[in-house]
């Protein structure tokens, strides 16, 4: 009875997990493995405990990283913590909290349990939110069936099916902007756009015909090629849920053209732009930037360093919430950041949380990126700035810290963004500038702002090391120590636990002595993925 009490909670998430992992659209045995394949090498570098599992904030960290690089997806609830040691956690995810209560209840517990979570946990927490969030798609689907008159339940032609993925694609852009009932103002709204912005129409249309392309490329064995091809809305529910995984990876082109022209205002390759010449687009350029002041301020995207005149931290600016589109009640689609890949490349050589001040630099100096070709030979004072970070903590430099974020953003000034420390973390996220926080600039501010700053003088080369390195630090992975009782009364809970179950073992296998071929007590088969929660005291 005492292990039944013990395990209930392990024994309610996996059935919540089994329900969403293995329902109609459950995870393959494919996903998980490129699940796994991808939070590998972040896991190697996490710090783990003396059980080689995981801290709340490193498992957030590994989910943050594996959605905003794989999908260009913001969780809400997960967002940027703005260098604040008083994250959220993965409990807190509103797709969880609303759809899989008990799993987030669960969850939530982590942070009092001293086991924390094992990389299986990670995985399958990671395949259960992702499957909640292609689900949303699948609802989507349903809406954009109804859009264009028709019923789920219908099969369709290749024409209605096009219709449709189109209205589902559009319905997905606008997220909570979209309009799900009134069909006649939905089909004057794709009228209007395939006339009047013909460029995103046909690269639109474009995606949704790849995306079926592919899905009849890899059906055709079961297509019946002397009949009527219909869709049923299985089918269709799995072109969006395929079309949900690759939108992030397709709009992020977009973002790259964007970083390409601001990159072409950067005179000097500081990965910044003097924000006169941001403002100074004409109304007949790509891109205009009209975001306010005080908005880049807060993002931590305006660098204000005295004596020269305001810049825009190009990759701050990018990875800003006011370039995220498809913003949902649970999540956002937003630029993907090249960083991250770079930290993954580091992380996958170095296997640890930490690394030598003398291995980082040989292995950053051979790392290439979108602006910047290795082999390269790093300047001396960022060689300095290295070694000092590495005798702050005892020789070894921690990767995800916020000193050496702001390392790696003066060596990838257009990649990595400066570790701006916000004062609330709210200001990352989109919902917050879509309600009364003005995010964009009137026309008459931005002229301002051009006479302004044109007659202030521009940033020397290297100034932006000198004027902008912040000595401050924050260990975004080392969980704050217990005090004093709190460390008494986990020994003693682990102690007491220990002894119990010594005791209750020694029981039952007295129990079992004489019995032939029984297993021992403590024997259970292994799967190769197993969902084990640790168990709150």
């Amino acid at each position: 009875m005492w292990r039944q009490r013990l395990r209930s909670p392990e024994a309610r998430t996996h059935a919540t997990l089994e329900a969403v992992l293995h329902g109609n659209h459950g995870a393959t045995e494919n996903d998980l493995t490129k699940i796994e394949a991808v939070l590998h090498p972040t896991f190697e570098a996490m710090p783990r405990n003396s059980l080689g599992r995981l801290a709340p904030r490193s498992v957030r960290h590994m989910i943050h990283n594996y959605f905003a690089s794989q999908h260009g997806l913001l969780i809400q609830g997960l967002e940027p913590h703005g260098m604040q040691l008083n994250m959220t956690g993965v409990h807190d995810a509103d797709i969880l909290v609303q759809k899989m209560p008990e799993l987030a209840d669960v969850l939530s517990q982590v942070r009092h349990s001293v086991r924390g979570l094992s990389f299986m946990d990670v995985i399958l927490t990671t395949a259960t939110l992702e499957r909640l969030i292609l689900d949303e798609s699948t609802e989507l689907l349903s809406a954009a069936y109804v859009l264009n008159g028709h019923e789920p339940s219908q099969s369709i032609s290749r024409d209605a099916l096009q219709e449709v993925l189109i209205s589902y694609l559009i319905t997905f852009e606008l997220g909570s902007k979209a309009n799900l009932t009134d069909a006649a103002r939905h089909q004057l709204m794709k009228e209007s756009w395939k006339t009047t912005s013909s460029q995103s129409w046909s690269t639109l249309v474009e995606f949704e015909e790849d995306a079926l392309n592919t899905f009849i490329f890899l059906q055709h064995d079961t297509i019946n090629p002397f009949g009527p091809v219909v869709y049923s809305f299985q089918a269709a529910s799995q072109i969006v849920r395929s079309m949900a995984r690759a939108y992030g990876q397709w709009q992020n082109s977009e973002c790259h053209q964007m970083a390409a022209e601001l990159r072409s205002l950067d005179l000097m390759g500081s990965g910044r732009v003097p924000l006169d010449k941001f403002y100074s687009q004409p109304k007949s350029a790509d891109y205009v930037f009209m975001e306010s002041i005080e908005y880049l301020r807060q993002i931590g995207a305006l660098d204000e360093a005295s004596g020269v005149k305001s810049q825009v931290r190009i990759a701050n600016y990018l990875m800003g919430p006011s370039n995220c589109i498809a913003t949902s009640s649970y999540f956002s689609v937003c630029c993907l950041s090249e960083c991250e890949g770079l930290m993954r490349e580091l992380e996958q050589k170095i296997k640890a949380p930490t690394a030598s001040a003398l291995q980082l630099l040989g292995l950053v100096g051979n790392m290439s990126s979108s602006s910047v070709e290795a082999p390269r030979d790093l300047p001396e004072p960022l060689v300095d700035k290295l070694w000092a970070i590495a005798e702050r903590h005892n020789g070894k430099v921690p990767l995800h810290a916020r000193l050496f974020a702001q390392w790696m953003h003066f060596v990838f000034p257009n990649e990595c963004p400066y570790p701006h420390a916000v004062e609330d973390a709210a200001v990352l996220r989109p919902s917050h500038w879509s309600g009364q926080q003005r995010a964009t600039a009137t026309d008459e501010e931005r002229e301002r702002c051009i006479s302004e700053f044109a007659m202030q003088p521009e940033a020397a080369v290297g100034e932006p090391l000198l004027s902008q390195w912040d000595d401050g630090e924050v260990l975004l992975l080392e969980d704050l120590p217990l005090r004093g009782h709190q460390l008494f009364w986990a020994v003693l809970r682990v102690a007491v636990h220990g002894a119990m179950a010594l005791v209750l073992l020694s029981i039952v296998l007295a129990g079992l002595q004489g019995a032939v071929g029984l297993p021992c007590c403590g024997q259970r088969s292994q799967k190769k993925h197993e969902f084990v929660l640790p168990v709150p005291s």
